[in-house]
């Protein structure tokens, strides 16, 4: 079910069609069933709680999109200078480990950037295994080290190490950490009910009412999956400070 809200285009295009379908099937209920001035008065109560009440939850859930997106932008910038601060502090390492680990961050950056930048789900796979088996040299060079001259200087080399392995870790659960799908459902149920009832009480404008709010309401609803999903969306999180880290290193 969640694979679905990975794919924004696609929501968008059942959310439009749903939609357009409730307020048509509204529209003839409507034909079969008419109300009469007083039904009509406590109608348009309802009608304008619904289109409220779905106002507030695409509004509540688009702001729980964007605070995801900047909470991972903020994860990516956190995660290059844990990285930097890693690699340098390797000077404290001794000289048959600083060239080791200098090598393994570098080659652990490349694959924190090809984790940003990939959409493969297959490639991604492979970048996890890459980066579990890096943490795991990098960790073992560095304890050895540690355990074998255990001082002050060496303990800050070690810790820079510990904030990359918790850096990506962190990056990882904000990757995960998405709208619940029941926040959707919730959406969509209401989504559904304000369309076939607007279709319901629609009385002049007819057809052009009836595609008009299927889309007002599709658009933002696309945009939501969109921040939210971190792979599968136009608008993603760009690795520039990664990149930009790599840039230098490569320089050094």
């Amino acid at each position: 079910m969640e694979a679905f809200f990975f794919r924004p285009p696609i929501v968008f295009l059942i959310t439009v069609v749903t939609l357009v379908a409730a307020g048509w099937l509204g529209s003839w209920l409507r034909q079969k069933m008419s109300l009469d001035k007083r039904q009509r008065e406590d109608f348009s109560l309802v009608l304008a709680s619904t289109l409220t009440l779905l106002g507030l939850l695409i509004g509540f859930s688009f702001s729980m999109a964007s605070s995801r997106y900047d909470q991972r932008k903020n994860l990516e910038e956190a995660e290059a200078n844990a990285i930097g601060t890693a690699y340098l502090r390797a000077d404290l390492l001794p000289a048959e480990g600083l060239k080791d680990v200098r090598e393994l961050l570098k080659r652990y950056l490349d694959q924190r950037v090809l984790f940003y930048q990939t959409r493969d789900d297959r490639q991604i796979n492979q970048i996890n295994s890459e980066t579990r088996t890096l943490q795991a040299d990098l960790w073992s060079i560095t304890s050895r080290a540690a355990s074998a001259q255990p001082t002050p200087l060496m303990a800050l080399a070690v810790a820079g190490i510990n904030d990359v392995l918790n850096a990506q870790g962190y990056s990882q659960a904000a990757w995960w950490n998405r709208i619940p799908i029941a926040a959707w459902a919730m959406m969509g149920l209401i989504a559904l009910f304000s369309s076939f009832l607007v279709g319901y009480g629609e009385r002049r404008m007819g057809a052009p009412l009836l595609l008009v709010l299927p889309l007002i309401i599709s658009i933002p609803l696309f945009l939501i999956a969109d921040i939210d999903s971190p792979r599968g969306g136009i608008i993603r999180v760009h690795p520039q400070n990664l990149i930009s880290l790599s840039q230098s290193l490569k320089v050094n």
